[in-house]
This record gives structure tokens, sequence and C-alpha cells, in this order.
């Protein structure tokens, strides 16, 4: 199979590819660093640290330097007694006492480093996720959930590395070449100037390392990514895949993936020898000049051994910073891209938000009323609902239906403030439902929705997710009006039995009367039933019926349905089309009017209940 050829990128191409705003990227990084005030102790003690380890690393040449000397100048001086070595062990003592001094700063300033680095990655993990509960659904339907995840992992921790070491590695190297340049400067400027002469060099050849590897990354991440969803669809469609002869279309695309993984993976092994090839070369050509000129300097007395001994040993301490320099670009440019991202997230405002000054719906017996509401999803979307207004008091029960895509779960939407009406008004106990506090309104209005979402726990903690401190006696009597009691009475840990993931260790018109329980347990005013049986057989949802019917007698409900056979008990039916109320009535009412809903009625009356989807397919058509 033709493998995919991965492109190498100049630092400049690799910049642009990487969506680094080099105009914003001063602002970012200043705002990344800033999340450290939160930990100013810390913070301090860990670039303190920093310092100090830088200085006393710059203390290790000079000490050597001096032992050089000491020594040459005790074996010129032959039969020298042994007190000629104190200053030689004095100044070995210095070196070792310099170096443990370092190497306490060094474990100091890390440790801080990361805790700081960990303390920032959890406050803002908590923010983000608690930025993504309040972001409206208008936000959630146009970013794929897998790029919020990403944000909220990989992007977060590309902001905490750099706090870890980013800003460590970019102090040691800026005070070592610094404070070392100008040392070396007042013991040699003309040694100084050649031993310096390849920073500059080997830094360029490490950044642009640094941001192509990161681009390489980058692309390589995004390969293992479609690498994951062709695995996670397999494992997921298992049965669609063994039930048709796929599996060799399975596997080339898998390879295909596999293929195009590997290209990047091998271009990023590339781009780090031949940059780690230039690097050292450039290295040792700046080490042997220094050699051969610190060899001419020495004959003309302008320096001693032990004073080239400490260039040389200046250039090997100063040689992994320096290299660094593509982990430094490396992780600014990934805090510079990752915080944007992240902060376009945190800095987002949601549109459906308590407005300022919000008070908390004022319960009455519970009453939805629509009032000539229109409503679109985006302004070049066509009208979801167009001017419907109904009324629905407490102890009625309304009954919704239509063909896909004519408006209906639109309205369960609007009732629980997912989005907000472009006209008109949603109105729960008379209160406009903007004019109130989100967490009464949704208190007050319970939806079942037609997509049930259960979570990997216990039967138990599933029905008692919106009451989380339910007594025993109210999650089973929940249970019982679902029609679901029987049933986890049997399972072998009773209601603490784990349902697996999105509940599939029950079927599905189990998991739809778990759904059921847990809308009924809070004490909303307002019910509303999303096409919530759909899955249900239908002698259980002639029983499941009654039991709603004694259970919520006395509150306002709103069942929406494509069988008929779940609302035509209903005090009052509309019938939606294309956004619009079209029809209006009773059962009976509706069957004599002889439109869409008494055709509904007949297909579906006429052939067995397993064929309503087919039926429902031919009147939507």
């Amino acid at each position: 199979m033709k493998k995919e050829q991965a492109q190498d990128w100049s630092a400049g191409e690799a910049i642009s590819a990487l969506g680094i705003d080099k105009v914003r990227a001063p602002a970012i990084l200043k705002r990344v660093v800033a999340q450290t005030l939160h930990y100013r102790w810390r913070f301090t003690v860990a670039m303190s640290a920093c310092l100090g380890a830088a200085l006393a690393n710059l203390a290790l040449p000079r000490l050597l330097g001096r032992a050089v000397d000491q020594t040459v100048a005790i074996v010129g001086r032959h039969g020298a007694g042994a007190a000629a070595l104190a200053p030689v062990a004095g100044t070995a003592a210095l070196l070792v006492g310099a170096s443990a001094l370092r190497g306490i700063l060094q474990m100091t300033a890390g440790y801080n480093a990361e805790v700081v680095g960990q303390s920032v990655g959890r406050d803002l993990r908590l923010a983000f996720f608690e930025k993504l509960q309040r972001l409206d659904f208008a936000f959630h339907d146009r970013i794929h959930s897998g790029d919020l995840i990403t944000r909220g992992m990989l992007d977060l921790e590309g902001v905490r590395g750099f706090l870890e070491l980013g800003l460590q590695r970019i102090v040691q190297l800026v005070l070592l070449a610094g404070v070392g340049g100008w040392l070396l400067f007042d013991r040699d400027p003309v040694l100084a100037s050649v031993t310096l002469l390849f920073l500059p060099l080997v830094a360029l050849l490490a950044g642009r390392m640094g941001l192509r590897l990161r681009l390489a990354w980058t692309r390589l991440q995004e390969r293992m990514a479609v690498l994951t969803l062709v695995m996670e669809e397999n494992l997921q469609g298992a049965r669609v895949v063994r039930a048709f002869p796929a599996r060799a279309h399975q596997m080339a695309a898998f390879d295909r993936a596999g293929d195009a993984a590997l290209a990047h993976a091998n271009q990023r092994i590339r781009i780090r020898a031949r940059s780690m090839a230039q690097i050292n070369g450039a290295y040792y050509a700046a080490m042997l000049l220094v050699l051969w000129l610190g060899s001419h300097r020495i004959a003309a007395g302008a320096i001693t051994i032990g004073q080239l001994a400490e260039f040389l040993a200046f250039m090997t301490i100063l040689q992994m910073p320096v290299r660094q320099t593509s982990m430094i670009m490396n992780a600014a440019a990934r805090a510079v891209s990752s915080g944007a991202r992240l902060f376009e997230i945190l800095d987002r405002e949601p549109i459906i938000a308590d407005a300022p000054g919000t008070k908390a719906l004022a319960r009455g017996h519970g009453e939805l009323r629509f009032d000539n509401v229109s409503f679109r999803y985006a302004d070049d979307a066509p009208w979801a609902l167009r001017g419907v207004s109904f009324t629905v008091g407490p102890g009625r029960t309304l009954g919704v239906v239509g063909p896909a895509g004519a408006g209906k779960t639109t309205l369960a939407h609007l009732a629980a403030r997912f989005y907000d009406p472009q006209e008109g008004r949603v109105l729960v106990d008379g209160q406009d439902v903007r004019a109130v506090t989100l967490e009464s309104l949704r208190t007050a209005v319970a939806l079942v929705a037609q997509d049930v979402f259960l979570f990997d726990d216990s039967v138990e903690r599933n029905i008692a997710y919106a009451e989380p401190e339910s007594r025993r006696t109210d999650v089973r009597a929940a249970s019982r009006t679902a029609q679901l009691h029987d049933h986890v009475e049997g399972l072998p840990a009773g209601y603490r039995t784990g349902i697996g993931e999105r509940g599939s260790r029950l079927s599905g018109g189990q998991r739809q009367r778990a759904a059921i329980a847990r809308g009924l347990l809070p004490d909303a005013a307002v019910l509303i039933f999303d096409d919530s049986t759909s899955a249900v057989d239908a002698a259980t949802e002639h029983r499941l019926r009654r039991a709603l019917r004694a259970a919520t007698g006395h509150k306002a409900t709103v069942i929406i349905s494509h069988r008929l056979s779940s609302l035509m008990h209903a005090d009052e039916i509309i019938v939606l089309d294309e956004g619009r109320i079209v029809e209006f009535g009773t059962h009976a009412q509706l069957l004599s009017a002889g439109g869409y809903y008494a055709t509904l009625h007949a297909l579906q009356t006429s052939a067995p209940e397993t064929g309503s989807d087919r039926n429902r397919e031919e009147i939507d058509a």
C-alpha cells in the first residue's frame, strides 16, 4: 500500500501551520504566566532557587580553573610537600560544596515549580469544566465533544508544562549566558568572543528544531486521532462489521490510518536526528576553535592553563541549556497555541444565562404556555417553530405528534430553556422562562429526552441523579411507576447493580424506563416526555401509562411521540408540520377531521406493532 509522505517544514512554515498568532503570542504567554500569581510564595521560591542554582553553576568553571592552576603550580615545584596540596584541597571542597548547593537549589526549584504547575492545572481544569456546564446548547451544537476534551486535557497540559519547565529553562539560559558571558569577557575578551560564538548558531538550530518537532507532533496527533476513531468505530460497530463481510474494508481503513501515522512518526525521527547532528557539529567545532586559540593565548602568556579549562568548562555547562532552546521553543509554542484554545472557552460567555437580578421561579400549580413562539437554530437555518401557541394547565396532558423534523423536540428544548426563541414567549406559571433562574426553572420542568443517556453507575444512582439525597423508598417508588422495579429486583445486586457504559447491560426499553424514573423523582410541576417509550413494548407501555396517570395526574404533562397509543389519551393533541400547528383537538376530534392524525392512526392500527417504524416512514413521506 502506498504510504503517505510527510512534508518537511521551515521554522516560519511551522509557526504558520501551528496557528500561532505572533501578534497575540506575548499577551497569551503573559496571561499564562499570570496564572502563577495565585501561588506567589511557591512561585517566588521556585524562581529564586532557580536563580541560585544558575549562580552556583557559574561558580564551578572558575573553581575548576583555579584548581587546575593550583595543580600546575604544585607540579612545577618538584619536591613540594603535603602542605602545598592544601589550596587544591580547599578548592576541591568548594567545588563539592558548590555542586551540592546547585543540586539542592535545583531540587527546590523543580519541586516548587511542579507544585505551582499542578495547582494551576487543577484550577484551570475546574474552571474549564465549570464553564462547559454553563455554556449553551447552541455552542455545543457547533463544537465537537472530542475537541472540547482535547482542550480540557492536552491543551491544559501544554499550559501547565510551560509553567513547570519552560520558565525555569528560560531563566537558567538567560542567566548563564548573560552573567557567564560577562565573567568570560572580564577574563579574556578575545577568547570569550570565540567561546560565545556557538551560542546564537546552536540556539537558532535548536529553536528551529523545536518548532518543526512541535508541528510534526501536532500532525502525528491528528493522524493518531484518525487511527483511534477507526478503532473506536470498529469496536462500537462490532456487530455491524461481523454481520457484513466488512473485515477487509475495516483492515484497509486501519492500515491507511496507520501508514499516515507512521510517516509522521518517521518524520519526527528525521528532524531530530538531522538537527542534533548539526547542533553537535557546531558545538564541537566551537570547542576545537577555543582549544586552538586558547593554546596560542597560553603561549603568549595572556591566560593560564586553568583559565582555558574555565572557558571549556563553561562551554560544557552552557551546552545543555542552549540545546534545550528547542524544548523552550516547543514549550512556548505549545503554551501559546494551547493557551489560545483554552482561553477561548474560558472567556466565552453563555448566551443562555441568568440575567443580573434574576429571581427564582415562583412555583404555582404548574402551567406551561407557549405564546406565539418562533424559533430557528441559526440565522441561516429554516424556522423550526413558527407562531406556536398552546397552554397546558395543572392536571392536564398535551400530546404532540408530527412528521420527523416538524419541531416536536424543539418544543421540549424551549420549555427547559436550552435555547431562547427569537419571537414570542415561553411561560411557566405565568413567568417568562428568561426572567427566572435556570436552576429554579429546570427544577420545575422535568424533561425525559428521546436520546436516553445513563451513566456507568448503579441503577439507584442513575435514577437518583437529579436528587442525589433521595430516600431509597422514593427511588423505588419512581421505579415502580416506570415499570422497572420488578426487573431491577431480579438483578444480581438489585438497585446497586452497575449498568455499564451508557446502560449497556439494560435493554432499550429498560433504559427508557430508567430515564422516566429519573424524570419522575424530582418534584417538578411540568413533565415533558419526548418520545420516551419508543422502545417499550405495547403491554408494558399500557401499564406505564396507567401508572403515570396516577402519579402525575396533578401536573402539567406534555407527551411527544410518534406512536399514537402513547398519547391518544391526552386531553388535547396538537399536530406539528414544518414548525406550525396544523391540527388541534382531542383524539376523537382529530380522527373525525380526517387529516394527518387520522391517516397516521389508520396506518398504525392496521399494522402490527413491529411495523410502526415502517408506517412512520410512510406517513412522513
